[in-house]
């Protein structure tokens, strides 16, 4: 098949030709990335990337928008079917600009927020002092016990003392079940709007596979991509219509300008792939290989924050070594992954003592309980031996011939 990408930029396509080749040969195990639908990259790479639509469906500052009015609603209308929920604003370019949008909508500059703290596996976009949000709204933070789980009576505690105007449950590094009905209970008890971001668990919620943050939550948001399997992508949810309208005008014209249509239509192809009964199958698959994994690593001895998982994703606890040590091995031998800090750590974020794995990805081609066990032995070859260049290589061909047999995609270009 002939690309104009080879002939007007061969530079990129060779590019673009060595990250297609990198995503079949790899084992992709980071918990926040997927393998997207090629329907959601054709929506991607269509004529809607040449569309400026800066408004809402009929409320439109540019003509020619008929058509793409009629992409949004249907984005809008799936994803309200999807989430159960009575609102949508499908138009954020990311979870970190839907975050922004509810504190800009919600709240007032310098109120207080309160949320995971990083190293137990909150995220940036929840006032962390590094991030914007954390610069304009104060934060602060609750963690987990000993054991790696959220203490709900802490977290009342730590509010009480606070008393946020909102507060912020859903992780980018927790392997355990949300009780957003507890945190509602919180937020009762102190006055406070309680927001979900859901961004990593939204695939499990949508399939009834995780605790439901309606009706609980006043706000939440999340990502399209991660475990839903869509494009990447922002959207943000609420069954409260005075805190939806609020939403709308937060993010445009508060925060963004024209949206990305050609996203737009690849959120609304992800949504109908998820309304599909077969997406609880997957879900269910996702979690089984995530235990075989567990089941692994224990056996082995190894630590893992809070002993398991309940979702998409495990931590586990380094000690001998940094994240960064373990991330690197495992690259040599063809596996990607992320370092990943943990409650109490003692290493800086660059180094960091633990390592971050999930199933979502390799789940979405095709692998199983079986190949996660070969998969969860490799790890652990390379763990117990770190350092050792010439053992990695070794498995690395292995993986390569194991990773042949589960395809990604046919051409690197839609």
């Amino acid at each position: 098949m002939a690309f104009h990408l080879q002939t007007s930029d061969p530079q990129i396509f060779d590019f673009i030709c060595q990250e297609w080749r990198r995503q079949n040969e790899h084992l992709e195990m980071i918990a926040s990335e997927n393998y997207t639908f090629e329907s959601v990259m054709e929506a991607m790479g269509s004529v809607l990337t040449n569309k400026y639509a800066e408004g809402y469906p009929s409320k439109r500052y540019y003509g020619g928008c008929e058509v793409v009015d009629k992409i949004e609603e249907i984005a809008i209308e799936r994803a309200k079917k999807l989430f159960n929920c009575a609102f949508a604003n499908v138009q954020p370019h990311a979870g970190s600009q839907a975050n922004m949008t509810i504190y800009h909508a919600l709240l007032k500059p310098h109120e207080r927020i309160l949320s995971m703290d990083l190293s137990s596996g909150g995220h940036l976009t929840h006032a962390s002092p590094v991030s914007l949000t954390g610069k304009h709204f104060q934060g602060f933070f609750y963690g987990l016990n000993h054991e790696g789980w959220i203490d709900y009576d802490e977290v009342l505690k730590i509010a009480k003392i606070v008393r946020p105007k909102l507060i912020v449950c859903g992780y980018s590094a927790y392997p355990r079940e949300v009780d957003f009905k507890r945190f509602r209970e919180i937020a009762n008890e102190v006055g406070a709007l309680l927001m979900g971001d859901v961004a990593h668990i939204a695939g499990l919620v949508v399939a009834g596979e995780h605790p439901h943050p309606f009706p609980h939550c006043h706000v939440v948001s999340t990502t399209t991509h991660k475990t839903l399997r869509g494009p990447r992508g922002g959207l943000i949810l609420s069954d409260d219509l005075e805190v939806a309208s609020k939403i709308d005008r937060a993010l445009f014209p508060g925060l963004q300008g024209g949206p990305l249509m050609h996203v737009i239509a690849a959120k609304a192809v992800g949504f109908l792939e998820n309304l599909k009964p077969e997406w609880r199958d997957y879900i269910i698959q996702v979690k089984r290989n995530v235990q075989v994994l567990v089941k692994v690593f224990l056996e082995h001895g190894f630590d893992l924050v809070s002993g398991g998982s309940d979702n998409h994703l495990l931590v586990m606890r380094l000690h001998e070594y940094s994240g960064k040590d373990a991330q690197i091995a495992l690259d040599r031998a063809g596996i990607t992954t992320n370092k990943n800090s943990v409650p109490g750590d003692t290493r800086s974020p660059m180094l960091t003592s633990g390592l971050r794995l999930g199933s979502a990805a390799l789940t979405s081609r095709g692998m199983q309980e079986e190949d996660f066990h070969f998969i969860g032995n490799k790890i652990v070859e390379v763990l117990q031996d770190v350092q050792n260049s010439a053992k990695h290589a070794r498995i690395r061909e292995e993986v390569v011939a194991f990773s042949k047999r589960y395809k990604t995609y046919d051409t690197p270009i839609f």
